[in-house]
């Protein structure tokens, strides 16, 4: 019981910084893979029955049965995070490397590390106004690939508050 409390505070927080305006599916990404490698890092101290990561757990002499359910559990939630976001493992290359990405980005992406001025509004700015910045005629391809990655589903929350908004404007008042 001890175990579930700490493991679902866990998702718990995770769950929270999904959750948000402004938030891209990359950045999503991010945060769930970093969760999938920590759940790894908690399968392996398991294994060894250290608990330093579930609070509860940590102060408890648990026996080497029970360490190794909690093992297993973690690693199938692991796995199961690997299942769930495989779609983002697939295209995460193509953000990574120049070698990686689509062809037609190779030239534009090296042309836009070179540009010691565009480094300074990529850390000055949102990334979306980032790519706002960007020439149309310079970088057309590096825009177009931008937009279709701004535009992958992320969250259901915009949708969710839009149809409050719309339910709060039809309603009898």
């Amino acid at each position: 019981m001890m175990f579930a409390a700490d493991i679902f505070e866990k998702l718990n927080e995770l769950n929270v910084t999904l959750q948000g305006k402004g938030l891209f599916a990359h950045e999503m990404w991010t945060h769930a893979k970093a969760f999938k490698t920590k759940l790894g890092l908690f399968a392996r101290q398991a294994n060894d029955g250290q608990f330093c990561h579930i609070p509860l757990l940590e102060k408890q002499k648990v026996p080497g049965s029970v360490s190794a359910k909690i093992r297993n559990y973690l690693q199938s939630l692991e796995a199961e995070f690997t299942t769930r976001f495989q779609d983002f493992k697939k295209i995460e290359p193509q953000f990574n490397d120049i070698d990686t990405a689509p062809q037609e980005l190779h030239l534009e992406l090296m042309d836009l590390q070179a540009v010691h001025a565009l480094k300074e509004i990529f850390s000055a700015v949102t990334l979306v106004d980032f790519y706002k910045s960007l020439s149309a005629e310079k970088f057309p391809f590096i825009k177009k690939f931008a937009g279709k990655m701004f535009s992958i589903f992320g969250s259901t929350y915009i949708c969710e508050q839009s149809f409050s908004c719309l339910k709060i404007k039809k309603s009898k008042y």
